[in-house]
């Protein structure tokens, strides 16, 4: 995929806070903007945060396990933590994301020696372009609790939806509408206009232009690496299909003859 610098200005004239390079440009050490949101969508107005970066990487402590990369992690001055996701597609903020992103934070909490009672409340937050539960609110929240008794079960861990397409005369549907904007003159919070004014007309449009071209190179390469082993997978299973045929051989002897690995295998099997 090769990218001209008209077709990269496009891509950043057209881009809103929705797109997480953005978000996460706009955010990284904006304690000011990082605030407004999190005083929104929590609804507590004694929210000061001590520390925002964007696009924080978390590498899996298993070795072949899956990392992640955060858009958001914010701290605030009493030590809660704060992860917010922005995701266009449902199914970049599939419910069991939430559980996999609060099990990667818990991990780092704590340092050896310290109780379990020192582990700090956590809130995992994703703002989604559309309402992907179709209840029409704003806001989700979801918090453990006994069901027998009904009473919250207070460890901590807090997960909470924003429906992206909420457009209500509130706090919350200002917010998303600014999330929409591709125009900072057309925001209502200065807080969030600042930042995106910066980096789509500003001195920070070059970097958001090379953040753009970063990712087409990226994903071209990604794409090419994927289309050679498909194609290299696609020979080798013709060539056990024709084995097959000729020798009157199952799968598994067929990629024994062929010494087809493992992990090789697996894959083949599921087309055969």
């Amino acid at each position: 995929m090769r990218q001209d610098t008209r077709t990269v200005e496009q891509i950043v004239d057209g881009m809103s806070l929705f797109d997480d390079d953005l978000m996460s440009m706009v955010f990284d050490g904006n304690i000011e903007a990082t605030e407004l949101l999190l005083k929104i969508i929590l609804k507590q107005d004694d929210i000061q945060v001590e520390s925002v970066v964007g696009q924080r990487e978390l590498q899996s402590p298993v070795v072949g396990g899956r990392d992640i990369r955060l858009d958001i992690l914010a701290k605030d001055g009493t030590g809660k933590h704060y992860n917010v996701e922005v995701q266009k597609k449902p199914e970049g903020a599939h419910i069991r994301r939430a559980r996999f992103n609060s099990s990667m934070m818990d991990s780092r909490m704590l340092k050896a020696g310290q109780e379990f009672s020192e582990l700090q409340d956590l809130y995992m937050v994703f703002i989604t372009q559309t309402d992907i539960f179709g209840h029409g609110i704003p806001i989700y929240t979801i918090n453990r609790h006994f069901e027998e008794t009904d009473e919250l079960f207070d460890d901590g861990s807090h997960i909470v939806y924003v429906n992206g397409n909420y457009k209500g005369d509130d706090t919350v549907g200002r917010l998303m509408h600014d999330f929409g904007c591709k125009e900072a003159k057309d925001m209502y919070y200065p807080e969030l206009a600042k930042g995106v004014k910066h980096f789509k007309e500003e001195g920070g449009r070059k970097r958001m232009c090379e953040a753009v071209e970063k990712y087409a190179k990226d994903y071209a390469e990604e794409y090419a690496k994927q289309k050679a082993e498909n194609a290299r997978l696609n020979s080798l299973l013709e060539s056990i299909k024709n084995l097959m045929d000729s020798m009157k051989w199952s799968a598994e002897q067929a990629m024994a003859a062929m010494k087809v690995s493992e992990a090789d295998k697996a894959m083949l099997l599921k087309e055969l």
